[in-house]
């Protein structure tokens, strides 16, 4: 972040020294949630079934620091400032558009190599546009919305005029990162998406920048966010080959919950029974469909009985962040300890 907090005084800490072959094995795949590609060699020790979420945001904002439709149409930008400062950033590329792809594909290869073979889900950029206008270049290009968070985000910008040609930009880096570095364990992942047309919407324009589902065995999965992946969940397997719950938004989108207003933090609650009747119901529906399900969030470590009740439902993976990693896996070990004993399903 770019504010922090100083507080007077020495503070209070314990330190816990933690036998790896002392962490449980469990039939959930138990992932790591991860951005940083620099991170990405700090918990490679952790013995983690993948990385269920890397987020390309952050190395846009932070390695690449420029808007993809900026470097697409740079010769046509008026802002004097970010053309020179764009122009210093891609000093040596002829073409801009490659140092997007270039600058991408390296650092989300941090990430898959340090986890290779194992997979390693990439969610395809899901800034807000506020976020995206943040970036250089950006504001030129993005819309001003009253609600980014329901606006023009996710899928509906991959086929968008708007960003067709900066969302192929992520699919050539992806396809690098696949074929030319050889992370076939990369698997690719679509953020809110709305509707069953938008996904094959998204999965042709994908194809057409050489990433089509299936071929070289690319999987793609979508993100469960929104109430519509749930109801029509059989439909969305149909064109993906797995989910991931985004507990945060589909508690919001659940709940109509603002997630960030403080006025409504008492209501945000993920372990509701709205939003936990969406979670179990999704589950079932992905398991009949054949399709893979997990859940990204901080619930299940936050909340021993969260993970509980995701191991009771039958779900595939828990993805968090590598600080949570081992409270998680001994709450999902405990879990399918009891579910064995209540004579539920073997747990391997």
């Amino acid at each position: 972040g770019d504010e922090a907090s100083i507080y007077e005084g020495r503070a209070d800490y314990e330190v816990q020294t933690l036998d790896m072959e002392d962490i449980p094995a469990t039939k959930t795949k138990v992932m790591l949630n991860l951005a940083n590609p620099g991170a990405a060699f700090r918990w490679w020790q952790l013995p983690a079934d993948g990385v269920g979420l890397a987020r390309m945001e952050f190395v846009i904002s932070n390695a690449i620091r420029i808007h993809p439709m900026a470097l697409v149409n740079f010769d046509s930008l008026t802002d004097p400032s970010a053309k020179a400062e764009i122009a210093e950033l891609t000093a040596g590329y002829a073409d801009k558009s490659a140092y997007f792809v270039d600058k991408l594909a390296e650092g989300l290869a941090r990430i898959a190599a340090a986890f290779y073979p194992q997979p390693v889900i990439v969610r395809m950029s899901d800034f807000k546009t506020n976020e995206y206008a943040g970036l250089l270049g950006g504001a030129a290009f993005e819309p001003t919305e009253e609600n980014p968070m329901i606006g023009f985000r996710g899928a509906s910008r991959y086929y968008s005029p708007r960003y067709r040609d900066g969302f192929a930009l992520e699919c050539k880096a992806i396809r690098k990162l696949r074929n030319e570095l050889g992370f076939k364990n990369v698997v690719v992942m679509i953020p809110f998406c709305r509707s069953v047309a938008e996904a094959e919407k998204v999965l042709g324009v994908m194809a057409e920048n050489g990433l089509k589902r299936g071929e070289s065995a690319l999987q793609v999965f979508v993100m469960c966010e929104i109430p519509s992946n749930v109801i029509l969940a059989k439909q969305f397997a149909q064109h993906f080959d797995g989910f991931s719950i985004g507990s945060n938004d589909l508690t919001q989108l659940t709940l109509g919950v603002d997630r960030d207003s403080g006025e409504l933090a008492d209501l945000f609650d993920e372990q509701d029974d709205a939003v936990k009747w969406m979670i179990r119901s999704v589950i079932g529906e992905a398991k009949a469909a054949g399709a893979k399900i997990g859940i990204c969030g901080q619930a299940p470590s936050d909340h021993p009985e969260f993970a509980k009740f995701l191991v009771e439902c039958g779900i595939d993976s828990i993805s968090v962040t590598p600080d949570s990693f081992i409270a998680v896996k001994q709450n999902v070990s405990e879990a399918e300890n009891a579910k064995g004993a209540a004579g539920g399903a073997p747990l391997g």
